[in-house]
């Protein structure tokens, strides 16, 4: 559904949407903008954009749909109480409904990993979306996610992202090697200027990102990676190994793809640990290398 509207007064472009009766909410509203959904007199704009009053304002809306039904998926669970939990998320699942995307489940293909983690039990946020979800994965890109079950858990877990005191380590093979074994990458990133399914450093709303990155292993053609973030934008590592010249194996947008025999990127959440929110207690969850990995990494080896 394409929504279209003269902005009424000068005000933020995200307020100005979610006053919108057709989105309704800031939540919806921000998501619509941050995903490029909505243009400003033909241009994507950030969601503090001023808006002066008279401009074009186009949204394309998500289809409406029922609500979300929990579905089982055999999700690996690494961790759980009664505030939260740990998920092991597989490649090519999507973390959450939007745009084009069925908020009923079914079968594999139509759901997300929410429905997943409703059957678990997952809860909290002002998004009904994404109960429980705090921050995510890309659809191929596999590893762990720390899920709420609770508002006030969701409210803790997302101080401690937003302090950034939640470890989050990759493993990323990439064709080459780095100048020096460890690194930092700081540059903006957001939706491509001319692209819009693409995220790059040229763009018109660019958001302050931080890798980090260290050597774990020198092959002949490859190099693994243990990548770290400081920040959470989308497709962050992928542009930013793009952007150095370290293209991941695999990935169909930014790296090589099907190099060593792969179907997506070279890329898998390895490692969460955080203080619990509730507790304090030191909580360290770790996850292998899945199939495919593991087999393209030994035929890197093998080079």
């Amino acid at each position: 559904m394409t929504l279209r509207f003269r902005a009424p007064e000068p005000g933020r472009l995200d307020r100005a949407l979610a006053a919108r009766s057709e989105v309704g909410s800031r939540a919806l509203a921000e998501r619509l903008i941050a995903t490029g959904d909505v243009l400003v007199d033909g241009q994507v704009r950030s969601k503090s954009h001023r808006l002066e009053g008279g401009e074009d304002v186009v949204a394309e809306l998500p289809a409406e749909a029922g609500p979300l039904v929990p579905e089982e998926m055999g999700l690996r669970v690494a961790f759980e109480d009664a505030h939260l939990l740990v998920v092991d998320k597989p490649a090519g699942v999507v973390v959450h409904p939007g745009t084009g995307r069925p908020r009923k489940g079914g079968d594999r293909e139509g759901g997300t990993l929410v429905h997943g983690l409703l059957a678990l039990d997952a809860a909290g946020g002002d998004d009904d979306d994404r109960p429980g979800i705090v921050h995510r994965l890309d659809r191929h890109t596999s590893g762990l996610l720390v899920v709420a079950r609770s508002d006030e858990a969701h409210a803790r877990l997302e101080e401690l992202i937003r302090r950034r005191e939640v470890e989050r380590r990759y493993l990323a093979l990439v064709r080459g090697r780095p100048r020096s074994r460890t690194g930092r990458i700081e540059a903006a990133i957001g939706r491509d200027r001319q692209d819009r399914t693409r995220h790059s450093l040229d763009t018109p709303t660019p958001r302050n990102a931080v890798t980090h990155f260290e050597l774990v292993e020198a092959l002949r053609d490859h190099t693994l990676l243990e990548v770290t973030l400081e920040t959470g934008r989308t497709h962050q590592i992928r542009v930013h190994l793009e952007a150095i010249e370290l293209r991941i194996v695999g990935d169909p947008v930014y790296g090589i793809p099907g190099e060593l025999g792969l179907e997506r990127q070279f890329l898998h959440a390895a490692r969460l640990a955080f203080a619990h929110p509730f507790t304090g207690e030191r909580i360290e969850t770790e996850s292998p290398l899945p199939g495919d990995l593991a087999a393209a990494l030994e035929r890197a080896r093998a080079l």
